[in-house]
């Protein structure tokens, strides 16, 4: 009786250990194995492209600016329509991933025939990432990752009417200009 309780138990142990285990694609693993491959775009942006004069920016933009460790951009351009069947299937990978419980809707807007969607994972005053994902039939689709520590939604809104304003280092950008190009 003992000895098969015991091996019901380890049973049990063992499928709850399988059943715990995300088998399912990451945003993070969707980058990693998509950066390399040709018909993506892809780049690291540290920080510091954006140059401001930390005397005019408020406190509140400080605090917001340090928070953001860096972006991750990744980018499917379509080029003619024979490749409007894999921007469907990987507008549906990236629609398959940001809909995990995980992410909360932050924002959802329509423009210019395009559709963007910002999520972000963490808590409501503490975020850790924010994503925004945008597509379109016409021109691609774009996914950019903000990351960093304890970011603040509403001091991240104050700092992007400073960024309107601050210098941008482009020549970080190259990579991303011919991802732009004809858009």
């Amino acid at each position: 009786m003992i000895q098969s309780i015991k091996k019901y138990l380890y049973g049990l142990l063992a499928c709850v250990m399988l059943a715990s285990c995300n088998s399912g694609e990451t945003l993070q693993t969707y980058f990693v194995d998509r950066q390399e491959t040709p018909d993506f775009t892809s780049a690291d942006l540290p920080t510091s492209i954006v140059t401001f004069d930390t005397a005019t920016l408020t406190e509140e933009q400080k605090a917001a600016y340090e928070s953001v460790d860096k972006l991750n951009f990744l980018g499917y351009k379509i080029k003619d329509s024979g490749n409007l069947t894999t921007y469907n299937t990987e507008v549906a990978k990236v629609k398959t991933i940001l809909n995990d419980t995980k992410y909360k809707d932050l924002m959802e807007f329509n423009d210019r025939g395009g559709k963007v969607v910002i999520k972000y994972l963490g808590e409501d005053d503490s975020v850790d990432e924010f994503v925004v994902f945008g597509s379109s039939k016409e021109m691609g689709f774009g996914i950019v990752r903000v990351l960093g520590d304890n970011m603040s939604p509403s001091k991240i809104v104050t700092l992007t009417k400073a960024i309107r304003e601050a210098d941008i280092d482009t020549t970080q950008l190259k990579g991303l200009e011919s991802f732009f190009k004809n858009i």
